[in-house]
């Protein structure tokens, strides 16, 4: 996990240049959208796209979608991690964005 966070620091780093985007911009989940223990890769793959990364985490495969749009006055940011059972069903996961849409819905 900590090469993980090493990466998305230093995309968010490289995000600091004024009206960059890094990865895709992807729906936000909700919590119909992923349940733990029954939605697959499959079906994350159909509902955000490919991960912009993948790794391992304590031994559980793991799958992050990232997007990042920085323009001259704001960045804003949101992150899906989700961590596997062997069997390719989500086992946990989370989200995180500071976009106002979900900075509204969330809160």
């Amino acid at each position: 996990m900590r090469r993980a966070s090493l990466f998305i620091g230093c995309l968010l780093l490289l995000a600091a240049c004024a009206g960059l985007t890094i990865g895709r911009e992807f729906p936000a989940p909700t919590r119909e959208t992923i349940r733990n223990g029954a939605t697959t890769k499959a079906d994350l793959v159909r509902l955000f796209g490919e991960p912009i990364e993948v790794g391992i985490d304590d031994g559980d495969t793991t799958w992050t979608w990232l997007y990042v749009a920085r323009s001259t006055d704001k960045e804003l940011t949101k992150q899906l991690t989700v961590r596997f059972r062997n069997d390719g069903v989500v086992k946990s996961h989370s989200y995180s964005s500071n976009f106002p849409e979900d900075m509204r819905t969330l809160r």
